[in-house]
C-alpha cells in the first residue's frame, strides 16, 4: 500500500504533466488544507516562494485567499465531487502591495485512495485578473462612446435657448461617469485675456470655480490656453517652480490634485476651453481618454458657437423690428431693405423663405465662421456661397470652388492640398492645392458629403488648426481660409451610419443655412422666369414680350423636383423653340422628374433649325426665309448655324 507521501507526490506529478505547458498554478493539499506540493506558477500567483508553502495552511500563506477558497475546497472533499468556477474574487488587504482585487478561475478535484477514501484535494488556478480588467475597460469604453453618442445626438437640433442647460447636464454626466469632482467650461475674453466661467458642474462639497480668472492668477496656464495646447497633470505637487502661482491657486481652491484642460479654436483664435478636475484622487490622463474628452468638448464648443451666431442674428433682428415699429409702411420698408442691403444682384426673390435665407446670409457674411449650406440639388447653393463671399472682408480675392463629387477619389487629396514634385508617379512638378490658393479668401466645398472618409480627418485638421501638408511633404503649411460647405445629403444621418466623421460634422455645422426648394417659394417663380427670359433673349437674339397667364400658373403649380436648375433648363428650351413674341413653356406631365439635359438642348436647337432650312430650301434672307420664320435676324441665324456646325450637304443632282 502506498504511503501518504507517495500518494500526494504521485498526484502532484500527474498535475505537473497535465499542465506543464500552460500558465496554470496547481497545488496538492491534505484534508486539513495544508500544502503538500505547489508549482512555481501558483507561488507566483499567491506571492509566496514555493519552499514557504510546505506544511503550511492556506490561511498562513494568505488569509484573503483562505477566505475565498477554503469553503470551496472543504465542499469538494465533503461531496467527493470536482468543482469548477469561472471567477473567484480574491480581495486585497490594506497591507497588501496592491489595492487591486484579483480574480481566479479555479478547478478543484478530490484525491481518493484506492478504497475511495478522500485523502486531500488538488487545486488548479488560472489568474484571469488582467483579462477581467481588459473586459471591464472595453465595457467602460463602449459605455463612454454610447454616452458621447447620446450627447452628440442631443445637440444636433437642440434649440439655442436650451444649449446652456444641456451643457451643464452633459458636464454632470461626464463627472458622474468618469469619477471627476468638477468639470467647467470657460470663455477667453478676446481683449483682456480673462478666463470667464460660463458653465460648471461640481460634486456636493466641492468648491465652485471662480467666476473670472485674471491672467495674472494663473499666468502659465493662461499662456498655454492662448497657444491652444492641451495641458494635463496627474499630481499638482509635481509641477515645476514656474507653475508656482498655479500651485497656489490649486491649494486655495480646496486642494486640487489633478487637472486637465482642452482649448478650442474658432477661426484660428482660442475662444474657450474646458477643464476636468480631481480633488480626491490622483488621476491618470491616458491618450485615449484625452481623445474622447476632446470630442466631447468639440460637441459643446460647436453648440456654443452656434448659440453665439444665433444671438448675433437675434440681436440684428431685434434692431430690424425696432425700425419696423417706427415706420408706418413696415412691409415696404422691409422689402426695400432686402433689395438694398441683403439681396445680391443675382439672387432673385421676394418670398418669406428666401428673405429669411438672405437675412442669415447678411448676418454671417462679415464673420469668418464656417457656413454649411443645406438643400436639395438645384436650389442655388453655389450662388449663395458666392454672395456670402462677396459680402465678406475677403471679397478682394476670388472664391475657390471645389466639387467633391466631381473629383476622383485618387485625385481629390492633391487637388485640395497639393503635392510636391515626385510625390507619386507622374508628379513632375510641385502643385499648389485649392486650400493654399484660397489663403486669405474663401473656399467653397460643394457636395461635401461625398468627401472620402480618409480625407475627412485632414480637412478637420485644416478647420481646427489652419494647417495641412502637401502630399509628399512633412512641412506644415498655415492657411487663413474661410470655409463654406454645401450638401444635399442629411449629414446627421450620414454620421449615424458611419459615412461621415462626427467631429468634422460639428466643425462644419457652426452656422447652418437651410436653402428652401423652389416648391416652397412659388411666389418667386414669375420673377425667376422673367429674369431668365431676359437673359436668354439677349443670348439668342429673340424678343419675348410675355408668357401666357395660364402657362405661368402651370409653372407656379408644378412641383419642381429639379428646383431652379430644372426651371432654367425648361425656359432655355422654350426660348430655343420659340418663333414669336409669346413664350409657351412646356410643363412635364409628372412622369419624369427632370427635363432634357443641357447637352440635349443643343441637339433640339440644331434639329429645329435644320428642319426650317430644309423647308425654305436653305434660303436665309428675304420674305418667308428661314430667318423670318425663326424670328431671328439673318446675321444672328448665320452665327447660330456656325456655332452648331450646321452646313448644307449638296445632293448628287445639285453637284452635276
Amino acid at each position: 500500500m502506498k504511503s501518504a507521501s507517495d500518494f500526494f507526490l504521485e498526484k502532484f506529478r500527474e498535475l505537473e504533466d497535465l499542465f506543464a505547458d500552460l500558465q496554470f498554478g496547481f497545488a496538492v493539499l491534505d484534508r486539513e488544507l495544508h500544502f503538500i506540493h505547489v508549482n512555481g506558477q501558483l507561488a507566483k500567483i499567491d506571492g509566496k516562494p514555493v519552499e514557504q508553502h510546505a506544511g503550511r495552511s492556506i490561511e498562513d500563506i494568505n488569509p484573503q485567499i483562505a477566505l475565498a477558497m477554503e469553503p470551496i475546497l472543504f465542499r469538494v472533499m465533503r461531496d467527493n465531487r470536482p468543482f469548477f468556477e469561472l471567477a473567484v474574487d480574491i480581495h486585497s488587504t490594506a497591507a497588501a502591495h496592491t489595492t487591486m482585487d484579483n480574480t481566479w478561475q479555479v478547478r478543484c478535484y478530490p484525491l481518493n485512495a484506492d478504497d475511495g477514501e478522500v485523502l486531500g484535494v488538488s487545486l488548479v488556478v488560472l489568474d484571469v485578473t488582467e483579462q477581467k480588467l481588459r473586459e471591464a475597460a472595453q465595457i467602460e469604453r463602449l459605455q463612454f462612446e454610447s454616452l458621447l453618442s447620446t450627447l452628440s445626438t442631443t445637440f444636433i437640433n437642440v434649440p439655442v435657448s436650451e444649449v446652456d442647460s444641456k451643457i451643464v447636464q452633459g458636464l454632470q454626466k461626464i463627472v458622474d461617469f468618469l469619477g471627476f469632482d468638477r468639470s467647467t467650461v470657460w470663455r477667453v475674453h478676446p481683449d483682456t485675456g480673462e478666463m470667464i466661467c460660463t458653465h460648471s458642474y461640481e460634486l456636493p462639497g466641492i468648491k465652485a470655480p471662480l467666476a473670472v480668472l485674471p491672467p495674472g492668477m494663473v499666468p502659465v496656464w493662461n499662456a498655454l490656453v492662448k497657444s491652444g495646447e492641451i495641458f494635463k497633470i496627474s499630481d499638482i505637487d509635481e509641477l515645476p517652480e514656474r507653475f508656482r502661482r498655479e500651485k497656489e491657486y490649486c491649494r486655495e481652491r480646496g486642494g486640487i490634485r489633478s487637472i486637465m484642460f482642452i482649448p478650442s479654436r474658432v477661426g484660428g483664435v482660442v475662444e474657450g476651453f474646458i477643464t476636468f478636475v480631481s480633488y480626491s484622487v490622483i488621476r491618470a490622463w491616458p491618450d485615449d481618454l484625452i481623445q474622447r474628452l476632446r470630442i466631447l468638448w468639440e460637441i459643446f464648443a460647436n453648440a456654443l458657437e452656434r448659440k453665439r451666431a444665433d444671438q448675433k442674428i437675434q440681436h440684428a433682428l431685434a434692431e430690424i423690428k425696432t425700425l419696423k415699429d417706427r415706420l408706418e409702411a413696415e412691409n415696404i420698408y422691409l422689402r426695400d431693405q432686402i433689395d438694398i442691403e441683403y439681396k445680391p444682384d443675382d439672387i432673385i426673390g421676394q418670398s418669406t423663405a428666401i428673405r429669411g435665407v438672405l437675412r442669415q446670409l447678411q448676418q454671417v457674411a462679415h464673420t469668418d465662421s464656417t457656413v454649411l449650406l443645406l438643400g436639395e440639388t438645384g436650389t442655388g447653393k453655389e450662388l449663395l456661397a458666392r454672395a456670402i463671399h462677396n459680402l465678406s472682408g475677403r471679397r478682394e480675392r476670388s472664391m475657390i470652388k471645389v466639387n467633391c463629387a466631381a473629383l476622383p477619389a485618387t485625385l481629390i487629396e492633391t487637388e485640395l492640398f497639393g503635392h510636391e514634385k515626385g510625390a507619386y508617379t507622374g508628379a513632375a512638378a510641385r502643385h499648389v492645392g485649392r486650400f493654399e490658393a484660397a489663403n486669405g479668401s474663401t473656399i467653397f466645398l460643394d457636395e461635401i458629403g461625398e468627401l472620402p472618409l480618409d480625407l475627412q480627418s485632414k480637412l478637420l485638421r485644416v478647420l481646427q488648426e489652419g494647417q495641412f501638408e502637401r502630399l509628399g511633404s512633412t512641412r506644415p503649411i498655415d492657411v487663413d481660409t474661410r470655409v463654406i460647405a454645401a450638401t444635399n445629403r442629411d449629414l446627421a444621418r450620414e454620421v449615424k451610419e458611419g459615412r461621415f466623421r462626427e467631429d468634422l460634422y460639428y466643425r462644419l455645422n457652426v452656422f447652418p443655412i437651410s436653402v428652401p426648394p423652389l416648391r416652397e417659394r412659388k411666389e418667386d417663380i414669375p420673377l425667376l422666369v422673367s429674369a431668365m427670359v431676359k437673359e436668354f433673349a439677349g443670348a439668342f437674339g429673340k424678343a419675348i414680350e410675355r408668357v401666357p397667364k395660364k402657362n405661368m400658373d402651370a409653372l407656379v403649380h408644378y412641383t419642381w423636383p429639379g428646383n431652379i436648375r430644372e426651371l432654367r433648363n425648361m425656359v432655355e428650351r422654350a426660348m430655343i423653340l420659340s418663333n414669336g413674341p409669346v413664350l409657351e413653356i412646356d410643363i412635364p406631365d409628372g412622369t419624369s422628374t427632370t427635363i432634357a439635359r443641357a447637352a440635349l438642348l443643343k441637339e433640339v436647337e440644331q434639329l429645329h433649325i435644320l428642319s426650317i432650312m430644309e423647308k425654305t430650301g436653305w434660303r436665309i434672307r428675304g420674305k418667308s426665309g428661314a430667318a423670318e420664320l425663326l424670328g431671328l435676324k439673318p446675321t444672328t441665324l448665320e452665327s447660330r448655324m456656325k456655332k452648331l456646325g450646321i452646313k448644307r450637304c449638296l445632293s448628287p443632282s445639285e453637284i452635276s
